[in-house]
């Protein structure tokens, strides 16, 4: 008898030990942000609770958030086909719905047959229990802004960390166990001005706020020549779009699209990209007025927007909004035309006014 409990709790201890030396290899720490700067490592992530949240069909009854986790043959039948389908730089296609009025502008990011992620704007969207030009207090006494946010995919457990920066322009708000929602502030006016709703495995891709995760995280996508060529063409086309939603908000008119426009400031953006540079002025020295002039572009006024490292569409748009001197010609009343270009993870906007 005595031999059988050495022997049982000889074996009690192999296991002990082969546990910790499995969670030991299991663990990977580290630290990521999408952004213009490399952030150092951060400390591991501690604890695997996740606290509980509201279901998604409890309060956010709004139009705009039945359509995560259904197929893209549902949004056929409810709201017909869509203007566009742009291929992202993460392996979903965002399929583009908006309105010649540029009252409402949405896109529904589809992978697998499956919508994942929402992007919205516009004067006209329901979003209940929010309001696009509601004020940031009032939708922080309803959701709470965490520092940091939770999530779990299988075995790996993932801390998103917010700054304090990032919880005045996009606080994130988890709605479900793997569904979030990223809160676009205008902070000018501290009024909302668009949203994102995005599955965790998909915000995880994004990378927008510093992380610490424990377990896997996804590699990024490999993309081949052309559908880098095909995601910037659709980039360019978001911007366009958003940018003369949000023109819309405030009361600006319209752009119109200009292509000889569009192709320089593609042409900077590339520079930008292959040479690791980021500025309104080449390694040559020259800028707008040089670029235009070369491309034998006439116009009485011009404008330049520039930004790297980020996300997408959405994400610059909101980053520009944010930006003193970006903002004041987003949302400029003298401009007529607009040329967006953008390469990779480059994006510029060139601003004219035509006689």
């Amino acid at each position: 008898m005595r031999m059988i409990r050495i022997i049982l709790f000889m074996l009690f201890v192999l296991v002990f030990i082969a546990v910790v030396m499995y969670n030991n290899n299991l663990l990977n720490d580290s630290s990521i942000k999408k952004g213009s700067h490399i952030l150092p490592r951060e400390s591991m992530l501690k604890g695997r609770n996740i606290p509980d949240v509201r279901k998604l069909s409890d309060e956010f009854n709004g139009d705009l958030f039945k359509w995560i986790g259904k197929t893209p043959q549902s949004l056929l039948n409810e709201i017909g086909d869509p203007v566009r389908e742009d291929l992202s730089a993460y392996g979903y296609t965002w399929w583009i719905y908006k309105n010649s009025s540029s009252n409402q502008y949405i896109q529904f990011g589809i992978l697998d047959n499956e919508i994942l992620t929402i992007f919205a704007t516009g004067n006209e969207l329901e979003i209940t229990p929010l309001e696009i030009g509601q004020d940031y207090d009032s939708i922080e006494k309803e959701f709470t802004f965490d520092r940091s946010v939770n999530y779990r995919q299988g075995i790996s457990t993932y801390r998103l960390k917010l700054t304090n920066e990032d919880l005045d322009k996009k606080p994130l708000v988890k709605v479900t166990d793997d569904v979030f929602m990223q809160l676009y502030f205008d902070t000018t006016n501290n009024q909302l001005t668009s949203i994102r709703v995005v599955h965790g495995d998909i915000l995880l891709q994004h990378k927008p706020y510093e992380m610490s995760y424990r377990g896997n995280i996804e590699m990024e996508q490999e993309l081949t020549k052309k559908q880098w060529a095909e995601v910037n063409e659709g980039v360019e086309q978001q911007i366009f779009d958003i940018t003369n939603t949000i023109r819309n908000m405030y009361g600006k008119d319209m752009l119109q699209w200009e292509e000889s426009t569009h192709e320089v400031a593609f042409l900077h953006s590339k520079d930008m990209s292959q040479n690791n540079y980021f500025s309104h002025h080449d390694l040559e020295g020259k800028g707008l007025k040089d670029r235009l002039w070369n491309q034998n572009i006439t116009y009485s006024l011009a404008g330049e927007n520039i930004a790297a490292e980020y996300t997408d569409a959405p994400a610059v748009i909101t980053g520009w909004l944010n930006s003193e001197g970006h903002r004041e010609t987003l949302l400029s009343e003298d401009y007529t035309h607009l040329g967006v270009g953008v390469y990779r993870y480059y994006y510029t906007q060139n601003f004219i006014t035509k006689d």
